[in-house]
């Protein structure tokens, strides 16, 4: 089934055109990979899937459906973002940021929002950590919180926008296994990363972005071994330890 189709899609900040004509389609279960340099356009690309940034031109359909005729809450629920700079409330636990969308925009009552959010937690290895505000966390514990406070929601879709740049070298792995974890299990990915191991192992398909405009789009074997186009071939022979 195709969830989310992108059709034309253009985006402009004042005088500076961001996206141009960007068209793609992802069936369910698919891991798609955004690649390119900064200011491709991939994290605004990303920001409108979940209408943070609104389009000028173009349709975003979720399952068929155009996502301006869903109520926001709804598309927060079936659109899960993690965020670089992770976003928790520092005065709410780990395990207090993640009841919070299930009680707020789900209405699920107290009891039953804290035991989702314990098994999310468990889920990305944070059980003994529920009672820990984020000031107690690591960057990458955060990140994690940041991934449950999504999965809680049960979206059918995941979008990461480079959730491990703002990591140390060390914290990179921890979130990285969570995000091979959902992949392995059927989760819909659309992902904006610099971590080619994962883009190469993970990914489904892998998009190259430059100038707001898709240059070449396929399996990331053939875009690393043999790409069609000299812009992705320049981009991605930067990377050389991915292995």
């Amino acid at each position: 089934m195709t969830l989310l189709e992108l059709e034309d899609i253009e985006k402009a900040y004042e005088n500076e055109e961001v996206l141009h004509g960007v068209s793609l389609g992802m069936e369910q279960g698919d891991v798609e990979v955004l690649v390119g340099p900064s200011g491709a356009g991939k994290s605004t690309l990303l920001r409108c899937v979940n209408r943070l940034t609104e389009i000028d031109a173009g349709t975003i359909r979720l399952a068929g459906e155009s996502i301006h005729d869903l109520d926001s809450n709804d598309l927060r629920q079936r659109v899960g973002m993690v965020f670089q700079d992770f976003n928790l409330f520092a005065h709410r636990t780990a395990r207090g940021n993640v009841t919070l969308g299930l009680e707020e925009v789900l209405g699920m009552d107290h009891d039953e929002a804290v035991e989702r959010a314990e098994a999310h937690l468990d889920q990305v290895g944070l059980a003994e950590q529920a009672d820990s505000y984020p000031a107690e966390l690591s960057g990458g514990q955060q990140q994690r919180v940041g991934i449950a406070r999504a999965l809680a929601m049960d979206p059918e879709l995941m979008l990461f926008d480079e959730p491990t740049s703002s990591l140390d070298p060390e914290l990179i792995g921890d979130v990285l296994a969570v995000m091979n974890d959902l992949a392995a299990e059927g989760m819909t990915m659309l992902c904006v990363t610099h971590e080619m191991g994962f883009a190469r192992s993970a990914a489904d398909t892998l998009t190259m972005l430059d100038g707001g405009r898709i240059v070449e789009r396929g399996p990331p074997e053939r875009l690393f071994e043999n790409p069609q186009h000299e812009r992705t071939e320049s981009f991605l022979g930067q990377f050389t330890d991915f292995e």
